[in-house]
């Protein structure tokens, strides 16, 4: 597959997001439960959702990954329990789409790592994955899924 990667600049966003830590092998269900906490959360709160649900992964390690879960919010809302308010930091960005089933994404780091040292980039180690479609009702190999490596 062929990815088209690019480097954008990234206004501050409000999110909505709960920060945790987790293996891999323990992450769908991780994934699940914080999604719905904050589903719920919002939904007391009267509010939706302003975009797809993502993962920013702030560090790599399978065994203990560090994670923020959440979605973005139309504006900055109180935070209950482990869902907390936060702001995604104004930024740039290195971007591309992947579109197929979600053990195959290394191809897309791949591509974006290898874009970033041909444009002499760094990125800052912090990773988000924005899940633009359904897994429940996507078929896998339709699904996508933008990858953004924050840049120093």
């Amino acid at each position: 597959m062929t990815y088209a990667c690019q480097i954008v600049h990234q206004l501050p966003r409000p999110v909505l997001a709960v920060r945790t830590r987790t293996p891999v092998d323990n992450l769908p269900v991780v994934l699940d439960a914080a999604y719905k906490a904050i589903e719920e959360h919002l939904a007391a709160l009267g509010e939706e959702p302003a975009g797809p649900p993502f993962v920013g992964y702030f560090n790599m390690d399978m065994a203990d990954l560090d994670l923020q879960i959440g979605f973005p919010v139309a504006r900055p809302l109180p935070g209950s329990g482990d869902v907390q308010p936060d702001i995604l930091p104004e930024c740039h960005l290195a971007t591309c789409l992947h579109t197929g089933p979600y053990p195959e994404m290394a191809a897309a780091y791949q591509a974006l790592t290898g874009f970033l040292e041909q444009a002499n980039r760094t990125p800052s180690g912090v990773v988000y994955e924005t899940y633009l479609n359904n897994p429940v009702d996507t078929p896998a190999e339709q699904l996508s899924t933008r990858i953004d490596f924050i840049l120093k």
